[in-house]
């Protein structure tokens, strides 16, 4: 009898930790990114947006936008309408996104002065955005399988439990050598981003100064996005987020860019 508890307690024992050892390896870089990747943010969303761009010396030039986001069939369409300071007034921007694998994002802006609006092309993707840290590229998304991801280890940020996931790009030409996010593991948020650039040197890093509930999801309110090697920091804070409120389709096309906001 003592011989056939101990055999019941050893299988259990075994059991139970080929269980816990199957769990962990269900964790994959790949199935993290993922998450944040398809992490609701609703079907459509509305917010006014501060971009404050400061550069070495502490020298801030701010500026004041409206933005939109909606979900379609398999994209997600945005569209940005600046509205001070008068130097960038009735500038707008629109990025459609696509759920489909190896589909390039599709980015436009419209420039009044020369009352035009232009197609972002491939090789611009890199170029900075309206004197921003960041790319063309980083506003749109990333779709997880342009990536091989690796999870590297799992730490506390902020007093929130993350993934550390690395994260290299199949395309070898990419801007970026790698890109390692630090990702909240119950809310899916990446929390901290930092870039590596063609020379594998760290270019920038992203954080998130600031997230909420709001209408039962996770909203990024202010993230800051440095830029190391110019020392340059771009700032983004969104206010007064209206989350399904409804947003007419019409308002993503070339001529909502042209006509603004109204």
């Amino acid at each position: 009898m003592v011989i056939k508890k101990t055999c019941i307690v050893i299988i259990a024992i075994s059991i139970a930790a080929a269980t816990s050892i199957l769990a962990q390896e269900e964790i994959t870089g790949l199935k993290i990114i993922e998450n944040v990747y398809n992490r609701p943010t609703g079907k459509d969303v509305q917010a006014d947006l501060t971009m404050s761009l400061i550069n070495s010396r502490g020298d801030q030039r701010v500026r004041e936008i409206k933005q939109f986001s909606k979900d379609f069939d398999k994209m997600e369409k945005k569209i940005m309408f600046f509205i001070s300071p008068a130097d960038v007034r009735n500038t707008s921007f629109m990025s459609w996104s696509y759920d489909e694998e190896g589909k390039d994002d599709d980015q436009w802006i419209y420039l009044p002065a020369l009352k035009k609006v232009k197609r972002i092309s491939s090789d611009s993707k890199s170029d900075y955005f309206m004197g921003s840290d960041f790319t063309y590229d980083d506003l749109g998304d990333r779709h997880p399988t342009e990536d091989l991801h690796k999870l590297l280890r799992e730490e506390d940020v902020n007093g929130e439990a993350c993934y550390v996931v690395e994260s290299i790009p199949e395309d070898e030409d990419y801007m970026y050598s790698k890109t390692v996010t630090w990702i909240i593991k119950d809310k899916w948020i990446g929390l901290k981003k930092e870039f590596f650039d063609e020379d594998d040197e760290l270019l920038k890093v992203l954080a998130v100064k600031k997230y909420e509930k709001i209408n039962e999801y996770w909203i990024i309110l202010h993230t800051e996005m440095h830029n190391i090697q110019r020392d340059h920091t771009t700032k983004m804070e969104q206010k007064n987020v209206e989350i399904d409120g409804g947003i007419a389709d019409n308002k993503f096309t070339e001529r909502m860019m042209r006509r603004g906001l109204k």
